[in-house]
């Protein structure tokens, strides 16, 4: 039996209609931006296998890190315990977090980073025996899979089989261009009519709704009106984080500074599953307290895990390599020249870059779902090609490996100008 048949006897894989989709593809190898699959047909990896590998796979410097503190300690436990690794990556953060981030939270992955920071701003009033129950997030948001992470998350097939089982949560507008003034309203309102705990948001770009950008003052308008209430703030940076927007963090281009912050994905470069969820030291001072009570009971068996925290180090070691800012500053250039061309195509409604993330929205007859009939058929497209893009319904991203070669981007945007052609 080959891998795929095997798979389909025993594996459930995230976001799929199995009835329906397409057979999962085995890969069995990946080298920089390639993947090869069981029968060795060559992929490029253009999303960075769900952006988190900004190093590229097989990376020898992370794989070396690894190795290393597998040999020296893997794991231990870290209620009531503490280790090197752990300390050195909190160390490093600091250095490089807006400098009113104080503490470091380790979990697992994205979404429980994002649960933690909820569960923190709720318990935070709690604490201070205020009741405040109400989350604001940005209309179509997406911030994760867990129950609070969902419930913060606008995308409704993600949510609707559990709609009236969550926390309380209201949307505002997203700020883009020409609608800021309508978002700035909506935030006052919802906090003049609600008990606010905390606003969460993708900073400066929304992933998931398909790269949705808006600009860093407007952020800085919403973070200030949610200061000037004693609202909470939350920058959900698991996507955009690690230099995909350019900075180091997309919250470096903005002037306000948020409550917390939320990291994953290109945290430990595609290696090892681990998030961190990070606290100004007011935020920590609310739980700090004689009362046990107060304490933040959340956790998990591999928190702070030493061998996720090795990876993590190498890799935000590698990030501040001046080669990797020089590739990051090469994609995003490249990028700038492919969106000059693309979007004066009759078939291009708009095109945009920020960092090393692109996205092209395209012309379509009808209304395009997330899961649509043109999203299927680009994506086969590009599989056929030997390219991995996962459009969102009309809208196609590349959000590609920092070690992405020229030769590669090319063939990329190349793909992506045929199946503009082909649609």
């Amino acid at each position: 039996m080959t891998l795929t048949e095997k798979d389909s006897l025993y594996l459930w894989h995230p976001y799929t209609q199995h009835k329906t989709s397409q057979t999962p593809i085995a890969i069995s190898r990946g080298e920089g931006a390639l993947l090869w699959d069981e029968n060795n047909k060559e992929y490029i990896d253009a999303i960075a296998s769900w952006w988190v590998n900004p190093f590229g796979h097989s990376n020898k410097i992370i794989a070396d890190a690894i190795y290393k503190q597998l040999t020296t300690l893997e794991h231990v436990l870290f209620g009531g315990f503490t280790h090197e690794p752990a300390i050195k990556v909190a160390e490093k953060l600091i250095e490089i977090l807006p400098k009113n981030q104080q503490k470091i939270f380790f979990s697992d992955n994205g979404s429980t980073a994002v649960e933690v920071a909820l569960k923190v701003a709720l318990q935070y009033f709690f604490n201070k025996n205020e009741k405040r129950t109400t989350i604001i997030a940005f209309e179509n948001a997406f911030h994760g899979d867990t129950f609070a992470a969902m419930a913060a998350s606008g995308i409704s097939f993600y949510t609707q089989a559990f709609q009236g089982m969550f926390i309380d949560v209201v949307r505002i507008p997203v700020p883009v261009k020409g609608q800021e003034q309508e978002s700035f309203e909506a935030l006052r309102n919802v906090i003049q009519n609600h008990n606010c705990a905390g606003f969460i948001f993708e900073p400066l770009v929304q992933g998931a709704a398909g790269m949705v950008m808006y600009e860093p003052e407007a952020l800085a308008k919403l973070i200030q009106i949610c200061k000037e209430h004693n609202v909470l703030t939350i920058a959900d940076e698991v996507m955009t984080g690690f230099g995909k927007t350019g900075k180091t963090f997309a919250m470096d281009y903005v002037t306000e500074v948020p409550d917390m912050m939320c990291l994953s994905k290109a945290l430990t470069g595609g290696t090892i599953p681990m998030a961190i969820t990070t606290f100004t030291q007011e935020v920590f001072d609310a739980f700090y307290d004689d009362d046990i009570n107060k304490a933040l009971f959340h956790g998990h068996t591999f928190t702070a895990n030493p061998t996720g925290c090795a990876a993590a180090l190498a890799s935000i070691d590698l990030l501040q390599t001046q080669e990797m800012q020089a590739n990051i500053e090469r994609i995003h250039k490249s990028h700038l020249n492919f969106q000059k061309k693309i979007e004066k195509h009759s078939k291009v409604i708009t095109a945009r870059t920020l960092g090393v993330i692109f996205a092209v929205e395209i012309k379509s007859d009808s209304e395009e779902s997330y899961y649509g009939s043109m999203r299927t058929k680009l994506y086969n497209f590009f599989i056929d090609k030997g390219v991995i893009l996962r459009p969102v319904g009309n809208i196609v991203y590349i959000l590609p490996p920092y070690i992405m070669t020229d030769e590669q981007l090319q063939k990329v945007y190349k793909t992506i100008e045929e199946a503009i052609e082909m649609v």
